[in-house]
């Protein structure tokens, strides 16, 4: 990865979003286990952004990645984007006030675990579930903001 971003100016924001599966609704089938395996390779990484997903338990505790890269921003996965219920601002806005232990909240960018639509041909969602799962996302941003 390093030689990959080498010679790109720090104007740039550089980052890497981790997949855990987004091929199936089916949760019980998607790759379950914290992101510990991959902690020594992030800290190695000159990047500036680690976009994970942690919209589902299966991703295991925030502690571990706040605790390795903290210094770093993380875009903070928290909207789910194989479920079909939209969920609530109050619940974004609790992952992120967790993720606030470990990252200042200018490093925090709200983000949908992975894409709505990732296959060409058959999208994971339907358009109206990803709008309202992104206007919860806005929502729970715009409440943040009033409070930091």
């Amino acid at each position: 990865m390093n030689r990959v971003v080498e010679g790109f100016t720090d104007r740039l924001r550089l980052g890497i979003h981790v997949c855990r599966g987004n091929w199936s609704k089916r949760e019980d089938v998607l790759i379950t286990g914290d992101y510990q395996p991959l902690v020594p390779a992030f800290a190695r990484m000159n990047l500036h952004q680690y976009v994970l997903e942690y919209a589902t338990p299966r991703a295991g505790e925030l502690a571990v990645a706040g605790r390795a890269l903290g210094d770093r921003e993380i875009g903070l996965g928290c909207v789910n984007p194989r479920t079909d219920e939209a969920e609530l601002p109050e619940s974004i806005v609790d992952r992120a006030r967790e993720a606030l232990q470990f990252w200042p909240a200018e490093r925090i960018f709200l983000n949908p675990d992975c894409g709505f639509a990732c296959f060409a041909n058959r999208g994971v969602n339907v358009e109206a579930i990803a709008a309202a799962k992104l206007r919860s996302m806005a929502e729970a941003a715009r409440r943040l903001r009033q409070h930091v």
